[in-house]
């Protein structure tokens, strides 16, 4: 039995510029961080060759080309694994639409799961590279690359796309006190409903050539952001996100509502420094960056949303359980 452990994450600054439409010519760079909820992914040896994988359904396959799940689908095909297996996943959120990147993280979970169910151990840039291509080559998903990456290495990474196909995930340099500032600051807070990001994408990929301006302020924000992290200014990434948010709700027509264009100015109001929905947008979480003077006005003025605590993960995709280490050693 193998179990694997693969982080959920936040966009801090950038989202949008990690798509390809948008990144192989102009270059892209987003600001992101892992945080401690997580994608759990457990695979079984069975006694007989047929697959059985649970999910929020359950599915008794006898060939791997007869699922459709198509991600367990793609992640069994690229490691190997044909037969004669129970694959389980669990999450700590429930996963659809929530814009935290779930989707890679069950992608990033399932590779790291099995490959070592076969014995091999690969690296977290060959798990996110193995993620980006069964969700955008195979499945033909219209996102980004950033969350396969911050899933695979964790930590709060100032990610690097393009131009070309060159990714470079940088891990910020920045001390133990640092990270308890920004982690501090942070707050998640429920909208109360559910999207499929995949329509949203859809549009910001095909407005990508009327949407320069917006994209270019976007990759340079992060870099704002990254750069003031660095030097240990936390308002930096704040401040980066309010700029960030008022460009990214111009790049699609679903990205934000009324209900959340209120709930961000209710909440910057109250003393946050930046707002923004995670993820693509139009539902899911929004995440608030405030100093812990104003954080109890802020919750007050989002009473209606259930708020998440989170803390960063430094780790990424790991495997925390695994009964064939001492036969593949």
């Amino acid at each position: 039995m193998i179990i694997t452990q693969t982080p959920l994450r936040i966009g801090l600054v950038g989202g949008g510029t990690d798509l390809p439409d948008y990144y192989r010519e102009h270059g892209g760079r987003v600001l992101n961080c892992a945080i401690d909820k997580y994608v759990y992914v457990i695979v079984k040896q069975r006694f007989d060759d047929q697959i059985y994988v649970n999910y929020s359904r359950k599915e008794i396959v006898s060939r791997v080309e007869q699922l459709e799940h198509e991600l367990v689908r793609e992640a069994m095909y690229m490691t190997g694994v044909q037969s004669g297996v129970e694959i389980t996943m669990l999450a700590d959120i429930p996963s659809a639409g929530s814009g935290l990147g779930s989707s890679s993280s069950v992608t990033v979970g399932l590779l790291h799961a099995l490959w070592a169910y076969q014995g091999h151990h690969v690296s977290a840039e060959e798990l996110a590279e193995g993620a980006c291509t069964i969700e955008i080559d195979r499945c033909g998903k219209r996102i980004g690359r950033q969350d396969q990456y911050i899933a695979a290495l964790g930590g709060i990474r100032d990610i690097r796309f393009g131009p070309g196909e060159r990714v470079a995930a940088e891990e910020l340099g920045i001390t133990m006190a640092q990270r308890r500032a920004l982690q501090d600051q942070l707050m998640l807070f429920f909208t109360g409903t559910t999207r499929s990001a995949t329509a949203i994408l859809a549009e910001q990929s095909a407005n990508v050539a009327s949407s320069l301006e917006e994209l270019d302020g976007l990759r340079d924000l992060a870099a704002t952001a990254a750069d003031g992290l660095r030097r240990g200014d936390i308002n930096a990434v704040g401040e980066a996100m309010r700029d960030s948010w008022a460009l990214k709700r111009k790049l699609a027509s679903g990205v934000t509502n009324d209900a959340i264009d209120r709930a961000i100015g209710e909440a910057l109001a109250a003393g946050a420094t930046g707002a923004k929905v995670t993820g693509a947008g139009g539902g899911g979480f929004l995440v608030v960056v405030c100093p812990p003077e104003h954080q109890a006005a802020v919750r007050a003025s989002l009473s209606t949303m259930v708020e998440l605590p989170v803390r960063l993960d430094r780790l990424g995709s790991r495997v925390v359980f695994n009964m064939l280490r001492d036969i593949w050693s």
